[in-house]
């Protein structure tokens, strides 16, 4: 190939020479084994595939009309194996856009759905036109439109954090500045985002996860419930993997929204931040036998999803249809759909929604060595790249803790977030429990209590959570018994039922200060044991200043103030973020909690559990209220040992706690009391920590952290 002016000109001797004469354009057979619609020199190179298909026809149409102007069908000397490949000369990727139709034989009872009447969206399209204004109904077919991938990332180095340094801060694009007191000039798009990264900076997050933002119709299942119109606003169902949301863009201008992400990830790498994406591999926006047909049912339906023998879907998602991924086909388009996102927009990695479904055969049975799972896993453009499984599915597989190719993997801990949200609301049953999350999940990921073993995989395998974009707020999670999902239609039937959440003392909003009290400190509880867990922590946008979501704990059709952050909040809770901000600077100061360190020289055993004596440590029985964590080792870049030590009280009256003996390496300094110094105090800086002289009292429901320190 050759270079001409940073653009990539592919060395093919043949590619000007016309060889034939379709619907009016010079044409010729393409790059077969190129996906998708690419810009030439010359035109336009087409490619698809299909297995069952008997025919197919290319579609161009002028900017934003349903009917296509021109209609190129493939002839058969344009076919390898099951690949149509054309190239149409004198095309401008700027004036017009795609799609295909695709006749085969229709039988639904065999899988087979294909009709020449559909118009499909090229599934490895860059950009999706059809549906650019968020909470407008698409009122045409979708088609795609040609990229100039002319986007230049420089020598901008990939990032080598390990994912045991990750905080991860989980958002909407949309609703993180979606509300009025978001203060940003474009509320709701990937530019909004970016007007936010000094406050993620301030914050101390250094990767962001974001809910999919891969295209999808939030208009889909649209309805009026009270009102008010409900939206598919997560965007679980994707229309189009290689595109980004066009809905997302500020400018609303076709194919603008891929510039407007890139620019937002190179502004977020170089203040220091990874971006994780959401992937949604498990379904499409297709749905089931009453779905539309847009793109995957009418190209290869028995290829692209899981069929019973009579030719209906396996639900395994919850959403209808389930994506077909041990497929070698499919397998195919999610490789190349990753390396992709990888290369093109250079994201960090990728979190896999239900990813137990990527395990799944295509009969649904579970794979013992999913060839899908293996190949993300070794594939060298993958090779540092974080891939987090969301390891269970909606059709009852749970694979906490062994996921398979669990050596490459993460997982969303979900162990992590009942275990530790039971035990901080007071059932005392959970203490064994919580001293095995806490310290890492040795018991999950291969380890010991002392971690003191080769095949302890948790430092890069554990992602410890409490609250995630599905369930409570932290915030909701003491201000609510129970759910309330009235506002979503199904009469607070959806949404999850065991939240092991208290409400400390009253439902909902209060002006009992008693309550309020109670309720910051809780969240203050959960914080510092997140930051000072084992593990990478991840927690949801907006708990750092006590965003609400008013009881729901299923917001996914919540365009509103259900769902969007009030950042009016930030103001009025500015002692939370501050906490937020402390509890995070500290984990990043003290590395013997994320890794293991070298032997502590004081002789102090690396990690330590046990109840509110630490010298007579035993065992934690199944009553304690009292649990204690301590984390040891050397650090070799700051030349001395690193001790933290974690007191966690969940009685409702005071319990006098007895440190571990150092008098070899210094003494125990109190750098966080979530009870409070009664002068809204609740973190010490280093000046200010407070030496404790061998036991400390610690006050109701109140979680402390120490550390030991020479002078």
């Amino acid at each position: 190939m050759k270079i001409q002016n940073r653009e990539i000109i592919l060395d093919y001797p043949i590619r000007n020479e016309v060889m034939g004469k379709i619907a009016g354009y010079h044409v010729r057979p393409g790059l077969f084994d190129i996906n998708g619609a690419m810009v030439l020199e010359c035109g336009v190179n087409f490619t698809i595939h299909t297995r069952n298909g008997t025919s197919c026809e290319l579609l161009l149409f002028h900017r934003g009309e349903e009917e296509p102007f021109a209609v190129l069908p493939f002839p058969e000397e344009y076919k390898i194996g099951d690949v149509y490949s054309m190239i149409v000369f004198g095309l401008q990727p700027e004036e017009f856009e795609y799609a295909y139709r695709i006749d085969g034989p229709n039988n639904p009872k065999a899988g087979l759905l294909f009709d020449k009447k559909n118009v499909l969206l090229d599934p490895y399209a860059r950009c999706v036109v059809g549906k650019e204004r968020w909470g407008e109904k698409k009122s045409r077919d979708y088609h795609a439109c040609v990229v100039r991938d002319n986007f230049d990332w420089g020598d901008m180095p990939q990032s080598k954090r390990e994912m045991s340094d990750l905080v991860i801060y989980e958002l909407h694009v949309r609703g993180f500045t979606r509300h009025h007191s978001s203060g940003v000039r474009h509320p709701g798009t990937f530019e909004g985002l970016r007007e936010k990264i000094p406050y993620l900076k301030s914050l101390g997050v250094n990767a962001v996860e974001l809910m999919p933002i891969f295209e999808f119709d939030e208009m889909l299942n649209s309805r009026e419930v009270d009102g008010k119109t409900l939206l598919e606003y997560w965007g679980y169902n994707t229309v189009c993997f290689f595109a980004p949301n066009a809905s997302y863009s500020s400018t609303h201008v076709d194919g603008t929204e891929g510039k407007e992400l890139k620019e937002l990830i190179r502004l977020l790498h170089a203040n220091g931040i990874e971006v994780i994406l959401d992937v949604v591999f498990n379904h499409t926006a297709e749905g089931n036998e009453k779905g539309p047909s847009f793109c995957f049912k009418g190209i290869d339906n028995k290829i692209y999803y899981m069929l019973t023998p009579d030719g209906y879907y396996y639900n395994f998602s919850g959403c209808g249809n389930t994506l077909n991924c041990n497929n070698p086909i499919v397998q195919n388009l999610i490789l190349e759909c990753l390396r992709y996102w990888t290369v093109r927009y250079r994201v960090d990695g990728f979190r896999f929604d239900l990813a137990s479904i990527l395990g799944r055969n295509e009969d649904g049975s579970p794979m013992n060595n999913p060839p899908l799972l293996r190949s993300l896993a070794y594939d060298p453009i993958l090779g540092n790249v974080k891939l987090i499984a969301e390891a269970w599915d909606a059709g009852g597989l749970y694979q906490v803790g062994r996921f398979p190719a669990s050596g490459r993997w993460a997982e969303w801990n979900g162990r992590y977030r009942d275990t530790i949200r039971g035990f901080l609301k007071g059932d005392n049953w959970e203490a064994w429990d919580a001293a095995w999350r806490i310290s890492g999940s040795g018991d999950l990921y291969g380890g010991m209590t002392s971690d003191d073993h080769a095949e302890y995989a948790g430092y890069n395998s554990c992602v410890n959570f409490l609250t995630c974009h599905d369930g409570f707020t932290l915030y909701d999670l003491y201000a609510y018994n129970g759910k309330h999902n009235e506002a979503n239609g199904w009469d607070n039937t959806d949404g999850a039922n065991d939240n092991r959440s208290w409400n400390c003392g009253a439902e909902g909003d209060t002006d009992d200060w008693q309550v309020n009290q109670l309720r910051m400190r809780m969240i203050r509880n959960a914080c510092a044991v997140l930051m000072c867990s084992r593990g990478t922590p991840m927690f949801l946008a907006g708990d750092e200043f006590g965003n609400t979501q008013y009881g729901n704990n299923n917001g996914y059709c919540q365009d509103s103030e259900i769902s969007w952050l009030d950042w009016s909040l930030l103001d009025k809770n500015r002692n939370l973020f501050e906490f937020f901000r402390y509890m995070i600077q500290f984990r990043h100061d003290h590395p013997v909690i994320r890794k293991r360190l070298p032997d502590a020289v004081c002789g102090m055993e690396p990690i330590r559990s046990h109840e509110a004596d630490a010298l007579r440590p035993g065992n934690i029985s199944h009553d304690t209220r009292t649990l204690c964590v301590s984390f040891a080792g050397y650090d070799k870049d700051k030349g001395r040992d690193d001790m933290v030590y974690l007191a966690v009280n969940t009685y409702w009256e005071d319990v006098t706690i007895t440190l571990p003996d150092t008098r070899r390496a210094g003494f125990w300094y109190l750098y966080v009391n979530t009870y409070g110094d009664g002068q809204g105090r609740y973190c010490y800086s280093e000046q200010e920590a407070v030496r404790i002289e061998g036991t400390f009292t610690m006050r109701p429901r109140s979680v402390a952290v120490f550390s030991v320190r020479t002078y």
